[in-house]
């Protein structure tokens, strides 16, 4: 026999037992990448999402660095975890499950796309029985409970919308001084995690929301981020210190006469959404809400740096702790890319990876 033919008939690779693997279904919505663990994974211990993200931090993290990082991943590679959803007393109110949000710099509180990804994979991969029309999922974040709805048309995800956690404006019209950049205008506001959001139009800088600029954006949105953070003791949940610190920058512009806009954000270590971030887009709606620019029944259409486009909307008015706040609605569609068995050799010297931007 030919080593060709040896080639053709050796398709196997057979695994070493002191090697980890780890199986995942890789996907994209709008074009931002989520690497969806289902094999593989560490016990976890504790009745909460917020528990098993803590648990993942302090003690697996290097899981996250390998599959995240190079030469696995990338820098602007994005991944989840499923739990067990939250402990509760009364059954009719607990979750599906659970999810844990990772990428380069950590762990995330809340991702609108990994949210839209996830919840198509569930009926692909047959883990609710999916009937014709409207599926809903409880899904437990870390920043608490997604509803997310499933359409389905003749057996075939066409879209999924969901409503976000209670989402609300902390500042507007906010002025920082950035490095490079001078005075930055900017409006701070959380939708499962805080954004510092900043509006082209009432800023002048020497770039924009194209891809040629995608550089500039990286260095300028973490510039941002990391005056924010220095200048604004503002960034805090009402109820959960683990969600109170500043997630990233968008930039944005807006078209309110035609309900149309289009933002980047930057956030985790300069990574860049290749979506029009969900959370964000979460967030967009509270402060549109305050400004009175969008209404009840309206629908403003966001689209991404590579021209992907969510739909948000407002579910309802409410009061969360101090704050005046809105449920948003964000629609978008996802779809699979691939199966992975990585492994991760014991001997290997670059087995948790590294990052190059």
């Amino acid at each position: 026999m030919s080593i060709y033919d040896r080639i053709k008939s050796h398709t196997q690779l057979s695994v070493p037992s002191d090697y980890v693997k780890v199986d995942t279904i890789d996907m994209h919505t709008g074009g931002e990448p989520l690497r969806v663990v289902v094999g593989g994974m560490p016990v976890l211990e504790g009745d909460n999402v917020l528990a098993h993200r803590r648990q993942l931090k302090d003690h697996h993290d290097h899981l996250r660095k390998a599959l995240m990082y190079e030469p696995r991943g990338h820098a602007d590679m994005y991944g989840c975890y499923l739990t067990p959803p939250n402990a509760t007393e009364q059954n009719d109110e607990r979750g599906d499950f659970g999810i844990v949000f990772m990428h380069n710099d950590g762990y995330s509180t809340m991702c609108g796309h990994a949210i839209i990804a996830i919840s198509t994979l569930a009926v692909q991969m047959n883990w609710i029985e999916a009937v014709e029309g409207e599926n809903k999922l409880k899904i437990d974040a870390p920043c608490g409970r997604i509803d997310s709805y499933v359409q389905v048309e003749e057996g075939k995800v066409v879209g999924v919308r969901f409503h976000g956690v209670p989402s609300f404006v902390i500042d507007l019209d906010q002025s920082v001084v950035v490095a490079g950049l001078g005075a930055v205008t900017y409006d701070l506001a959380y939708g499962g995690a805080f954004y510092a959001y900043v509006d082209m139009g009432k800023n002048n800088f020497n770039f924009d929301l194209s891809k040629k600029s995608y550089q500039r954006l990286i260095s300028a949105g973490m510039e941002i981020k990391r005056a924010v953070i220095e200048e604004n003791d503002n960034i805090n949940h009402p109820f959960e210190e683990d969600l109170s610190f500043l997630y990233g920058t968008i930039f944005l512009q807006t078209d309110l006469s035609n309900l149309e806009s289009k933002n980047v954000c930057v956030f985790a270590e300069g990574e860049v959404d290749r979506c029009p971030t969900g959370s964000g887009v979460s967030g967009r709606m509270a402060i549109h809400r305050a400004r009175r620019e969008v209404d009840f029944k309206q629908f403003l259409e966001v689209e991404s740096i590579v021209g992907s486009k969510f739909k948000g909307s407002l579910v309802k008015d409410l009061i969360y702790g101090p704050h005046q706040a809105v449920v948003p609605q964000v629609e978008g569609t996802a779809y699979v890319t691939g199966r992975h068995a990585f492994l991760i050799d014991p001997d290997d010297p670059l087995r948790e990876g590294f990052l190059f931007r």
